[in-house]
C-alpha cells in the first residue's frame, strides 16, 4: 500500500511538474533542452569521456535539460556447480530481463555552476523510484575578482550525495538503464561503485596532468546515530568514520588519432557504522546477469548482484585502482588492475581481494557507428565466514571471458550483444558457487539522450 501510495504521489508530482514547466521557464527565462557547461553527454558522445571536461564556454542564461537511460535486456543463460548439499541453483530458461530506467535533471544554475539531480525510475533491485544521487559541480565561483577567475582556471569543486570518483573503471560501467557507454553487457566482477555524500577537488594541471582529492561521509546514507549505539550487528556500539579518496593521472590527445591516458586512485576509510561500507556493493540497480550462481530460493530484488564478487569489506577497508586506456583510430584498449584490503564488523583479521581486467575494442565505420570487443576479467580473494562455510575461504578464483558487439543505429539508440562464461575455482564444497560456471548470451536494446 505505501509503495503503491508513492508511486501514485510520484506520478501525480511528475504531471503537474510537467504541465507546469512552460509557464515557469518562461517567466524565469530559462532555455530548456540544450547542453550544460562542462558536462558529459548521455548519449554516445559521451562514450570514452571520464571526469566532466573543464572548458572556457560563454554563459547566456540558465538552462535546464531533462536526460533519460532505458535498457531492455534478453538473456539465455545458464549454471551449474558441483555442490551435493543445500539448496539447488535458481532454474532459469532465455527470456526477457526487466527494463530498467534511469532519469536526469540538470540546470545550468549560473555561469559555471551546474546542479545534477539522478533517479532510478525502475530496477532490479528496487522496482519503484529511488533518488541515485545530486550534486552541484563549480567550475567558477559566483564572487567578483580576478583573483577568483584566476584561482578558479584550473580547479573543480563537486560538491553532494554522489557517485565518488574512484578509479577509472566506473566511468565504463552500466548504470541502471544508462548502459550506453559500456560495451558489454555488464560490469567487472567485482565492482566497485557507491554513492555517498561529500566532496571532491579537482585540479588540471598542464600537459595532460591532474589529480583530485575528496572526504565523504563513508557510508551510502547519512546517519545522525551515536556511535554509543547498539545494534544487533554491533552489539559493542558503531564506529563511524569518514573516507578519503584520491587520483592521479594523465590524459593527453597525443595526435589525431593517439590518446593515452593512465590514472592511479586510492580510497580509505578505517571504521563505519554497522549498516557497513559499500564500495563493492552499492549498486542500487543490480546485475544485468538475473539469478546466476543463485538459490533457487531467491528473488530477483533480494538476489540483484548475481554474478558479481563483494569481499564484504564494511570496515577498515583500504583499496587501489590503477587504470590504463589507449585509443589509436577506432582501436581502444582498456586495463585496470585493483588492490583491496579490509574487514567486516565481525573479524578480526584483514582479508585481501585483488582483480584485474583487460578489454578491447575496435568501432569502425564512417562514424565508428559498429563495434566488436573481448574482455578478460579475474579475481582472486579471501571469501568470509558465511552460515554454509564456517571458516575463511583463502585464495578463491573466479574468471571471466566475454566477447560482445554492437551497431548504434543513431547517437541515442544501440543495439548489443555479449556471450560471457564465468567460472569460480577453490570455494569451499558447502558453498553454492563450488565447482561454479555459468555461460550464455545477453543481448540488449538501449536508448540515451
Amino acid at each position: 500500500m505505501k509503495t503503491r501510495l508513492k508511486s501514485n504521489l510520484f506520478k501525480a508530482a511528475a504531471v503537474l511538474f510537467i504541465a507546469g514547466t512552460p509557464a515557469l521557464l518562461k517567466a524565469q527565462q530559462v532555455t530548456v533542452g540544450e547542453r550544460m557547461q562542462n558536462m558529459r553527454a548521455y548519449d554516445k558522445s559521451g562514450i570514452n569521456v571520464f571526469e566532466a571536461p573543464k572548458e572556457a564556454t560563454s554563459f547566456d542564461g540558465m538552462k535546464f535539460n531533462i536526460g533519460a537511460g532505458f535498457t531492455q535486456g534478453y538473456q539465455g543463460l545458464k549454471h551449474e556447480n558441483d555442490r551435493t548439499t543445500g539448496a539447488s541453483l535458481y532454474r532459469m530458461s532465455p527470456g526477457f530481463n526487466n527494463a530498467s530506467a534511469n532519469l536526469m535533471f540538470d540546470a545550468q544554475l549560473a555561469d559555471g555552476i551546474r546542479l545534477n539531480l539522478t533517479s532510478y525510475l525502475s530496477s532490479r533491485r528496487h522496482n519503484d523510484t529511488w533518488v541515485k544521487a545530486g550534486y552541484i559541480q563549480f567550475d567558477k565561483l559566483p564572487f567578483k575578482g580576478q583573483f577568483w577567475d584566476d584561482l578558479m582556471k584550473n580547479i573543480t569543486l563537486k560538491v553532494g550525495h554522489m557517485e565518488i570518483n574512484y578509479g577509472d573503471a566506473h566511468f565504463r560501467r552500466s548504470d541502471g538503464g544508462s548502459t550506453m557507454y559500456n560495451p558489454f553487457a555488464e560490469n567487472y566482477i567485482m565492482d566497485s561503485f557507491t554513492t555517498e555524500i561529500g566532496a571532491e577537488i579537482y585540479v588540471s594541471g598542464g600537459n595532460g596532468l591532474f589529480g583530485m582529492i575528496g572526504a565523504t561521509g563513508g557510508t551510502i546514507r547519512g546517519t545522525i546515530d551515536s556511535t554509543n549505539k547498539q545494534t544487533a550487528a554491533a552489539p559493542a556500539g558503531i564506529s563511524k568514520m569518514p573516507s578519503f579518496l584520491g587520483k592521479v593521472g594523465y590524459d593527453k590527445q597525443v595526435d589525431e588519432n593517439l590518446r593515452v591516458r593512465l590514472a592511479a586512485s586510492v580510497y580509505h576509510n578505517n571504521a563505519v557504522a554497522a549498516a557497513g561500507n559499500t564500495l563493492f556493493g552499492g549498486d542500487r540497480t543490480g546485475s544485468n546477469y538475473f539469478m546466476v550462481m543463485e538459490a533457487n530460493t531467491g528473488t530477483y530484488s533480494d538476489n540483484a548482484l548475481s554474478g558479481r564478487f563483494d569481499p564484504g569489506f564494511k570496515r577498515k577497508i583500504t583499496t587501489a585502482q590503477f587504470n590504463g586506456f589507449v585509443k589509436y583510430s577506432g582501436l581502444e584498449v582498456f586495463g585496470t588492475y585493483e588492490v583491496a584490503k579490509g574487514r567486516a564488523y565481525d573479524e578480526a583479521t584483514k582479508r585481501d581481494a585483488n582483480q584485474y581486467a583487460v578489454e578491447g575494442i575496435y568501432r569502425f565505420g564512417s562514424k565508428e557507428n559498429l563495434f566488436v570487443g573481448a574482455r578478460y576479467n579475474a579475481v582472486k580473494a579471501d571469501v568470509a565466514a558465511t552460515a554454509d562455510v564456517a571458516s575463511v575461504q583463502n585464495d578463491v578464483k573466479i574468471d571471466r571471458t566475454t566477447f560482445a558487439a554492437g551497431w548504434f543505429l543513431t547517437n541515442n539508440i544501440l543495439l548489443k550483444g555479449e556471450y560471457v562464461t564465468q567460472k569460480y575455482k577453490d570455494f569451499n564444497a558447502a558453498d553454492i558457487r563450488h565447482g561454479g560456471k555459468f555461460n550464455g548470451y545477453v543481448i540488449q536494446a538501449v536508448v540515451g539522450f
